[in-house]
């Protein structure tokens, strides 16, 4: 059984977060569990991230998710990331984009890819900045 959309495909914050995952070498997006996932072999990044309580009545924020290293994860969780329904206890942490420091956005999005990324393409991505 599909899942239904849960997200505006011409939502300004998510192309913001599209611009910027896309860009990274082999990334691609598709529709995961009716939200935008971004990937190369694995997923990096959600335009997702609901509390249990939030999945149960519907509502979907416009949040940010990504894998981090278990130390950052923990100082995102301190700055108040949440850990998302379902994902969370696997790691992903997930943070609102209304108001967000796109730069620090970036950044997670980066650190995401570069935790699940093969080797290879962050070697590209580390290429492309020298």
């Amino acid at each position: 059984m599909a899942h239904e959309i849960m997200f505006d495909p011409a939502d300004p914050l998510l192309a913001r977060v599209r611009a910027i995952a896309l860009a990274l070498p082999g990334a691609q997006e598709k529709v995961s569990h009716g939200r935008p996932a971004f990937f190369t072999t694995k997923v990096f990044a959600y335009y997702a991230g609901t509390t249990k309580e939030e999945h149960v009545t519907g509502v979907h924020p416009q949040r940010l998710t990504v894998l981090l290293d278990p130390d950052e994860r923990l100082a995102m969780l301190e700055e108040g990331a949440i850990a998302p329904a379902y994902l969370g206890p696997y790691g992903w942490i997930a943070v609102e984009l209304e108001d967000a420091d796109w730069e620090r956005v970036a950044e997670l999005i980066d650190a995401s890819f570069r935790v699940t990324a093969p080797k290879r393409l962050v070697a590209e991505l580390d290429a492309r900045s020298r």
